[in-house]
């Protein structure tokens, strides 16, 4: 097999990279709504809000914060080989990958809600937003893999 672009034989390990630290990120994406629902359940001020935010950050820096800017950095190299700037496919791709980073966004800042006491959404409302990632990644696969367009 050829491999072409500027990564050449080590384009399949980036690929390998990506997928590993997508699999991080998706895994917390869907870990901390599903923390958020548990912090909810206790008092603002208790010990166990104490240890939810220490849950939360320690899943914030370890895992979401990391995988997020592998992903992207080894992401980019591999569309940058692959020349898909110019592929439909990859532009609705790029689109969900933006919406996915927005949503990770929002998930942090949510996060320091929960530090600061406040609690603006209700536990149903986080647990509808757990699904988000989930659609975005079979959406994401099904463009990946089957390139519709």
């Amino acid at each position: 097999m050829e491999l072409v672009g500027f990564l050449g034989v080590t384009m399949l390990w980036v690929k390998a990279a990506h997928v590993i630290f997508v699999i991080f990120l998706m895994a917390g994406l869907f870990m901390m709504p599903r923390f958020f629902v548990y912090h909810h359940q206790c008092a603002v001020g208790s010990d166990e809000d104490r240890v939810w935010i220490e849950r939360e950050d320690r899943l914030r820096k370890i895992i979401l914060n990391p995988s997020i800017i592998l992903v992207w950095i080894l992401g980019l190299m591999l569309a940058f080989n692959g020349d898909y700037w110019r592929e439909g496919w990859f532009h609705a791709k790029f689109l969900l990958v933006l919406l996915l980073s927005g949503y990770h966004g929002w998930l942090i800042g949510y996060f320091k809600k929960l530090k600061r006491g406040l609690r603006p959404l209700t536990e149903k409302q986080l647990r509808m937003l757990n699904e988000v990632p989930g659609v975005a990644a079979a959406a994401i696969v099904i463009l990946v893999v089957v390139r519709p367009f």
